[in-house]
């Protein structure tokens, strides 16, 4: 009883300050997890860049750490790490005019996987929660920049239609690789960095007490 006592206590003082079970940043630490992970993110996305000359854009790996991202801290920092990383990459690129496509489509993606994926509540390395989010938001890539490049910059449908295959690969080769870094990474990452986590996610036991 007296632990349950302490744990309505606790979540009480959570109050106004969470997102489905996800602390909003409001600390140093997990302002300073999202300043590293949009870094992170940026250096990725900019590190290899195909162009595609025909739509104007480009292909990268980027998805794989803005999966990762989201997979590993859930959907508040995979969404602003995951759209403000690549975004930056856009801006500092010859193909700024998709960073505010990007900031949007991979802000999506990676709120979309961080809350499916929910990893606040995984137990073991991979769940198949990790893998259906992986999907559901991957899939964004080539069907979001379709979208930008046809209808709001206007290239056409059939412009735009020629950087989808390469936009599917990307997907691919981010949703495996980044299910893999995750089996690899996910639990030594969090027993070994519990002071950042406490900040990140809300206790499983303190969430469900009412």
């Amino acid at each position: 009883m007296m632990k349950d006592n302490k744990i309505v206590k606790e979540k009480r003082s959570f109050g106004g300050k969470s997102l489905f079970g996800y602390f909003i940043p409001d600390n140093a630490l997990v302002i300073s997890v999202i300043g590293i992970f949009i870094a992170l993110n940026f250096i990725v996305t900019y590190w290899i860049q195909i162009p595609v000359p025909a739509t104007g854009g480009y292909i990268n790996i980027g998805d794989l750490t803005v999966m990762f991202t989201a997979l590993l801290f859930g959907p508040i920092i995979g969404g602003i790490a995951g759209g403000v990383g690549p975004m930056l990459a856009d801006i500092f690129s010859p193909w700024v005019i998709y960073a505010p496509a990007t900031l949007v489509i991979k802000g999506i993606e990676g709120f979309l996987i961080g809350f499916i994926a929910n990893p606040k509540d995984c137990e073991g390395r991979v769940s198949y929660r990790d893998i259906i989010a992986v999907l559901f938001g991957g899939i964004l890539i080539p069907f979001g920049y379709f979208i930008y490049e046809a209808f709001i910059i206007k290239l056409g449908t059939a412009v735009a239609l020629v950087e989808m295959p390469g936009n599917f690969f990307q997907f691919g080769f981010a949703a495996i690789g980044s299910i893999l870094l995750i089996i690899l990474s996910r639990e030594n990452i969090i027993e070994a960095l519990p002071q950042v986590f406490n900040k990140v996610f809300i206790p499983i036991e303190t969430e469900n007490v009412e």
